[in-house]
This record gives C-alpha cells, sequence and structure tokens, in this order.
C-alpha cells in the first residue's frame, strides 16, 4: 500500500507547494484575469492557478515515482496535459473564443488517439458480453468514442466549476473512485492505481484553497486537468466508462440539461449563462456549503454502487437515478419559475 500512498502525498505537498510558489507572482500580474460568467467568486479575488499547480504536481510525482514505469500512452498522456496548461492560461489571462477553444479539444483528441490512447472494445448493453473495435470501421468507431467521452467530460467538470469547490470535489471523489477500482482482483491495474492517487493529492492540495471562500479558482487549465485526466484514466482501466459515468453522473446530467434548455430556447449551447443545476439550488436559498454537501454525498453514493455492482446492476441504478433526476430538474424548474 506505501506505493500508493507515497504518490498521494507527494502529489499533496506538491500542489500546496506550487500554489504557494505561484501566488505571490499571479498577485503581481492581476491573474484574476477575466471576468466570471459561470462562477459564484466572479465578484472576488481569487486568481486561476490551480490548474497550474495541479498540472505541475501531477506530472512531477509521477517522474519521480520509481514504481511507475513511464509507457508511451503515459507520456501521451504529459504531452496533452503541457498544451492544456499553455491554453489554459492564456485563456485565463484573456478569454479566448469558444470555437477555437473546441477546436483545440478536439485537437487534443486527434493526438492522444493517434499517441496510442484508445477505446478497444466496450460492454455490450443487451447481453454484457464484449464488443471489440477491430478493423478499419472498428478504428473509426474507437475514435468517435475517444472523441465523444472526452469533450463531455472536460466539458461536463468545466461547467460544474461554478461554486467553490464544487468541481474538484467531485473529481477527487471520481479519482478516488478509479483507485480502488484499479485494486480489485478483476482488474489489478497497480500502475492506473498510482495515476488516479497523485491525481488524488494534487486536487486534495488545491480544494484546501478552493472551498467556500476560495482564495484560488482551477481556473480553465484546472477543469480541463479534470475532466481529460478522468477521462483517461476511465480508458487506461480497461474502458470503465459505464463505471464513469455513473459516478458523475451528477455533472453529466446537468450538462446535457442544460445543452437542452439552450437549444430549447433557441440559444448557442456555448454561451455561459447561470441555467446549471447548483446556479439554482443557489436561487432556491441554497448555500455553497450545502450544494457542495450534496453534490459530494450522491458522488459517493453513485461511487460505491459503481464499486460493487456488475454492469447489469449499474444499468438499473442508471435508469432510476435518470428517472429521479429528471423529476428533480422538472421541481427545481417549476419552483424557481413561481
Amino acid at each position: 500500500m506505501e506505493k500508493f500512498i507515497s504518490p498521494f502525498l507527494l502529489s499533496f505537498f506538491l500542489s500546496i507547494f506550487f500554489i504557494w510558489l505561484i501566488y505571490p507572482l499571479a498577485k503581481k500580474i492581476i491573474w484574476q484575469g477575466r471576468d466570471e460568467v459561470r462562477h459564484l467568486a466572479k465578484k472576488t479575488k481569487a486568481l486561476r492557478v490551480g490548474g497550474v499547480a495541479m498540472i505541475l504536481a501531477f506530472v512531477l510525482t509521477l517522474v519521480l515515482d520509481q514504481n511507475l514505469f513511464l509507457s508511451w500512452e503515459i507520456k501521451g498522456l504529459f504531452l496533452a496535459l503541457a498544451l492544456i496548461l499553455m491554453v489554459g492560461i492564456k485563456d485565463d489571462l484573456k478569454e479566448i473564443s469558444w470555437k477555437i477553444n473546441l477546436f483545440f479539444q478536439i485537437g487534443i483528441v486527434i493526438l492522444v488517439f493517434l499517441w496510442g490512447i484508445r477505446i478497444e472494445y466496450i460492454t455490450n448493453p443487451i447481453s454484457a458480453g464484449i464488443i471489440n473495435f477491430s478493423g478499419n470501421w472498428g478504428i473509426f468507431i474507437s475514435f468517435f468514442l475517444v472523441l465523444i467521452w472526452i469533450l463531455v467530460l472536460v466539458n461536463a467538470l468545466n461547467w460544474l466549476d461554478g461554486i467553490d469547490g464544487l468541481s474538484g470535489g467531485t473529481a477527487f471523489i471520481s479519482a478516488l473512485t478509479i483507485f480502488f477500482l484499479s485494486l480489485k482482483p478483476e482488474v489489478n491495474q497497480p500502475p492506473v492505481a498510482i495515476l488516479a492517487m497523485a491525481l488524488s493529492g494534487a486536487i486534495l492540495g488545491f480544494l484546501i484553497f478552493n472551498f467556500y471562500p476560495a482564495k484560488i479558482l482551477a481556473g480553465t487549465s484546472g477543469a480541463m486537468f479534470f475532466g481529460f485526466t478522468l477521462a483517461i484514466l476511465a480508458i487506461f482501466s480497461g474502458t470503465k466508462i459505464a463505471t464513469s459515468i455513473l459516478v458523475l453522473f451528477l455533472p453529466l446530467m446537468d450538462f446535457l440539461w442544460v445543452i437542452g434548455e439552450r437549444i430549447s430556447e433557441g440559444k448557442s449551447i456555448f454561451k455561459p449563462d447561470q441555467k446549471h443545476l447548483h446556479f439554482k439550488l443557489l436561487e432556491l436559498g441554497w448555500s455553497p456549503v450545502k450544494i457542495n454537501a450534496f453534490f459530494f454525498s450522491a458522488t459517493v453514493i453513485f461511487s460505491l454502487i459503481a464499486l460493487n455492482t456488475r454492469f447489469l446492476g449499474k444499468s438499473v441504478t442508471m435508469l432510476v437515478a435518470i428517472l429521479l433526476m429528471l423529476t428533480f430538474l422538472i421541481f427545481i424548474k417549476k419552483k424557481i419559475k413561481k
């Protein structure tokens, strides 16, 4: 167990160290950067430097870890994170258009796919067997799945970053879930467990400064770091997409619901607004602490179900959760209108 605790602790302290190192510099160059639209902290002096600290801590921890072989795929992850860091810093200082942002995200997906990070099979939703993606058509299907999976997770976690600690806390619980999943006998992937613990440590170090009222924000680089890394780890851990969908059920449902509302109102799905669940709960009088508690409790429950059920159990849970969530969202929408 020591080989898993060590990267967690190292990444945790490195994350704190890099925040301590970067914070004074960020204050000098006024790194709070652009105006916030999706974040409660839009009127605060919180600096958008969390992503820089977390990415540096995560990568350095893995490079220094003697129990981890830096495979070709992990090096591809490093390259993608370096690009996310550069583009994220630029966006945090001066907002870039959603078109450029989306183009960059698609480019990152193409890069990691060509690098060899692919979904090679999925579980058959009907028979619970395996569907392999081989041959020319299989490669196209695999690329499409990787593209959708990464884009959805990156943007879902980014859109969740509206309340202090919300996106980071959800990502932290998800990373721990991947860690425990990797240790299960039927999965047995110690390298993925090390990656997950390094991710957990980096996020926890950041969360110390991010819980309400936040001094540090994740920024674009941090929010993309959450979603992208979790998406890649789900692929690394034997394409555990169903498990990850269940664990991240709330942000994914919120993501789809907001898109549906924007489309129904004839608005761009990429235009920032405050239609997200956490903003609606704020409007109903919930405090940021209560909203965090709600999201974290639900995520922990979904994580426990995901870790202790097979495909059929996950499917039934997901179906019931969708029905309950839709009912909840409709109820909130009607209550706000009144």
